[in-house]
């Protein structure tokens, strides 16, 4: 499925262009480094693990408790989940199902 959305122009497609040359976790962390600060990529990686929680149908009190999310984050991520582009649903779906992160993996 192609898409269309209000995201789509030649910078962003040049970005995810670049991802997509990443072969392994390893060069991951090599780019997303220099690419991103500290805050904003376990930003990322935390929305991603409320996604999880939101999709295991747990409580915000629970995901807010495991992730330190703020209820705002949680309830953006479960309105993409709920109205998005399925972006999160496709990933987690891909994903294999690790063993539940430990809170101190969170940090």
């Amino acid at each position: 499925m192609v898409y269309n959305g209000k995201l789509r122009d030649k910078l962003n497609d040049r970005l995810f262009e670049a991802i997509l040359t990443l072969k392994d976790i390893d060069e991951c962390y090599r780019f997303f480094e220099d690419i991103c600060t500290v805050s904003e990529l376990r930003s990322l990686a935390q929305r991603l693990e409320v996604a999880k929680m939101l999709e295991a149908n747990r409580t915000y009190g629970e995901i807010a408790s495991k992730t330190g999310a703020s209820t705002a984050t949680i309830s953006r991520v479960k309105r993409c989940l709920n109205y998005g582009a399925d972006g999160y649903k496709l990933v987690l779906s891909r994903l294999p199902d690790p063993s539940p992160l430990r809170e101190d993996k969170l940090d």
